[in-house]
């Protein structure tokens, strides 16, 4: 069995109070108590400790008047008693306290007249376990057949600890905070959502195909973001000479979670493997562009590029100031030339600095016309040595 605590996090705790979301399982708890060994906390899983502060919330307060000033406390899934951050907003103004905030949903955050500390708390975003973390553990294969939660990459049983994944989601982050009315409904929809993983959004498509309202489906679709289990990427608009796509792509941000979903945890064919792969590069790349991530890698935006006419297509675009770079995903160990034509389109545009295609083979080169071809390996090192 791994022993997966021994894993160095590349998240760097800012120096003032923060919000530290993610979905279940990524191991924020794990990271506070090792990265504030000395923190006082408050973990709001524990029934009682709940249920006196959804009682009464000055309790709160009362207890945080014992803890002497600027100290750190951490406050375990605070979304479950959103009014609590009135007496944290106090006690950062009255007292000095640096708070660690950790949540698996800002849903119930972000409803109106929720106290969110105006600007008083940073915000960071822990993902699932990244490739420089597993360091010599990192297994392409497995990690797009199960995944890196850290609760499943410890787990000698994936597949059933996958299954088990899930169905805690429903209970506890859907029907436990009561995120919607009909539960069936929700869990109906699920793997019709990870059936859309990887492709352009028709939130009519998905609503039919769920057999449930346009208006419901999108309301699930924010739920998703909300609880960190998908991401929308935006279509790069541009004034070209062809219209460009307005529909974002989903994205699952972990390829077992989104497989354990479908029940299909058996190993990937040939055309799951693309879409995978693609999927897994696309969460590294916002994963690498979040603030606080210890890269430094970040990006003024993460689209992808596809002209309506002629079908041309490129999957990632990451925007730096008025330069790009466009990123292709192939799930194949050798290119033909078809396997640039988005790349060669993709030329015309204004600030284009790099056209990389990321594959499966073992050999870098550069074709002709300037594109280049980077091996999975070499392109975790460019991440990894920021130069991508």
């Amino acid at each position: 069995m791994r022993t997966v605590h021994l894993y160095k996090r590349m998240l760097e705790a800012p120096r003032q109070s923060f919000f530290l979301f993610g979905m279940r399982g990524t191991g924020k708890s794990t990271w506070a108590r090792q990265t504030f060994p000395a923190a006082h906390r408050f973990d709001l899983l524990d029934e009682g400790l709940y249920q006196n502060y959804l009682r009464d919330a000055r309790l709160f307060g009362r207890e945080l008047l014992q803890i002497p000033a600027g100290q750190t406390v951490v406050v375990d899934e605070v979304q479950r008693l959103p009014s609590l951050l009135n007496e944290v907003h106090r006690f950062i103004e009255s007292h000095g306290l640096r708070f660690v905030l950790l949540g698996s949903s800002a849903r119930k955050l972000k409803q109106a007249g929720t106290n969110l500390l105006a600007g008083r708390a940073l915000r960071r975003t822990m993902f699932p376990l990244l490739p420089q973390e597993l360091g010599a553990d990192f297994d392409l294969a497995e990690v797009l057949r199960f995944g890196s939660l850290p609760v499943i990459w410890r787990s000698e049983t994936k597949a059933e600890s996958l299954d088990a994944y899930v169905q805690l989601y429903l209970k506890q982050e859907i029907q436990a905070e009561a995120l919607v009315r009909n539960l069936p409904g929700f869990a109906r929809f699920l793997p019709i959502a990870a059936l859309f993983h990887g492709q352009v959004l028709s939130v009519a498509s998905l609503a039919r195909d769920a057999g449930v309202a346009r208006t419901t489906v999108s309301g699930y679709l924010d739920i998703l973001g909300d609880t960190y289990l998908a991401w929308l990427l935006p279509a790069f608009e541009a004034k070209l000479r062809v219209k460009e796509r307005h529909h974002p792509k989903l994205y699952w941000m972990d390829p077992g979670v989104m497989r354990a979903v479908k029940r299909e945890l058996h190993p990937p064919g040939a055309l799951e493997r693309g879409v995978l792969l693609e999927g897994w590069v696309g969460a590294l790349l916002k994963a690498y562009g979040e603030p606080g991530c210890g890269l430094g890698l970040r990006h003024d935006g993460l689209y992808y590029w596809a002209p309506t006419e002629g079908g041309t297509e490129v999957d990632f675009l990451v925007q730096r100031g008025t330069e790009f770079t466009a990123i292709e995903v192939k799930a194949k160990e050798s290119l033909l030339s078809h396997d640039f034509k988005g790349l060669q389109a993709i030329a015309a545009l204004k600030g284009v600095r790099r056209r990389v295609v990321v594959f499966l083979g073992e050999r870098t080169f550069r074709t002709e016309d300037g594109i280049e071809a980077l091996p999975v390996r070499a392109f975790l090192q460019e991440l990894k040595g920021q130069t991508l």
